[in-house]
């Protein structure tokens, strides 16, 4: 049994350096103990402090990215209107433009066809007068083929003059 059961003289000496281990742990371990856990402590404190602040940037820059999106997305649609209303402008212009420069060369295709039609009539007239004064040749030789038919209408010119025809 003398091994379950010390004897004193080591019993006090066991006291004696579990009290000066108890002594140097009170006077220099367990401050510098609680002091890193204090830092500990403080830095997770801090750590958290600055996760809110940095989730509560986040939620903010997250709010202004959607505030710009909004912006984004009705710029680009007053972008795309002006776009629009820019092109049916354009159109409108071309279009405009080719009813009038149709009109244009109707106009000048009118005004060409008229001057050839007159320019064909004084052809025709030419030619009818042309033919007229052969047909009146012709008739004139054969009436006045001879000398009688000469006379006669030398004194019918006369009496047409003299009358006013």
């Amino acid at each position: 049994m003398d091994l379950l059961i010390p004897e004193v003289g080591t019993l006090i000496w066991m006291l004696i350096a579990a009290g000066i281990v108890f002594f140097i742990l009170v006077k220099w371990g367990f401050p510098m103990i609680t002091d890193m856990v204090d830092r500990r402590s403080d830095y997770i404190d801090k750590s958290l402090d600055a996760a809110k602040k940095a989730n509560e940037r986040l939620a903010g820059i997250e709010k202004e990215c959607n505030d710009l999106l909004k912006e984004t997305k009705a710029e680009r649609a007053r972008i795309l209107k002006d776009a629009s209303d820019r092109r049916d402008e354009i159109v409108a212009d071309a279009q405009q433009r080719a009813r009038e420069e149709g009109e244009k060369i109707i106009s000048e295709a009118r005004e060409q066809i008229r001057q050839e039609k007159d320019e064909v009539l004084r052809g025709l007239r030419r030619q009818v007068a042309e033919l007229s004064c052969q047909v009146a040749e012709r008739v004139l030789r054969d009436q006045l083929g001879t000398g009688d038919g000469q006379i006669e209408m030398i004194e019918r010119m006369i009496d047409d003059a003299e009358k006013g025809v």
